[in-house]
């Protein structure tokens, strides 16, 4: 986002129709905002690294069996995976067939569509999931939660929570490739 001019007031927006201002923020907003981006991607950075480091996952794959880990007979159709572990249905297909040269999904055929699949945790995978998991959790706690008290942890809770479902009424998914692929 660019920076408030100081000499210029009317900013010219790319689209047709009125000229609206914009909602600059103001400087604590911005230095809120900042930090929010350096945190969160410093986070995940450090946490992926760990994981690989340590157990030789992407976050992201870990993130695709922790969702299989969670689910009756550890299946789920790929869309629904896909939206689960918040990731594009493309992505998901690319990380799914890594899963698989691994041993610790396997694909099938959907019973009730047969055009679409179901991504199955093995019980490889879960093993792998399982052995991954405890190094994981540490660095969550390590890297979040260990540097704020209880209050604040509730808070982020209360404060993402807001944010999620805000996104959640504004738009189904920021991840709309290839809907209706399931494989």
């Amino acid at each position: 986002m660019p920076a408030k001019s100081k000499s210029s007031t009317h900013v010219v927006p790319a689209q047709r129709g009125a000229v609206k201002e914009p909602r600059w923020l103001s400087d604590e907003e911005q230095a809120m905002w900042r930090a929010y981006i350096e945190s969160t991607q410093m986070l995940m950075d450090r946490l992926d690294q760990e994981l690989q480091r340590d157990s030789g996952i992407p976050h992201t794959y870990y993130e695709v069996l922790v969702r299989l880990s969670e689910v009756p007979d550890r299946r789920l159709r790929m869309s629904a995976l896909a939206d689960r572990s918040m990731s594009s249905r493309s992505r998901l297909s690319h990380a799914v067939a890594r899963l698989e040269d691994n041993g610790w999904v396997r694909r099938e055929i959907c019973p009730t569509d047969r055009r679409g699949q179901v991504a199955v945790l093995t019980d490889a995978g879960f093993a792998a999931l399982a052995a991954a998991a405890p190094g994981h959790v540490e660095g969550v706690r390590t890297h979040l939660l260990d540097p704020l008290t209880q209050e604040q942890v509730k808070q982020l809770a209360q404060i993402c929570a807001v944010i999620a479902e805000r996104l959640r009424e504004t738009g189904s998914s920021c991840f709309g490739d290839d809907e209706n692929s399931d494989g």
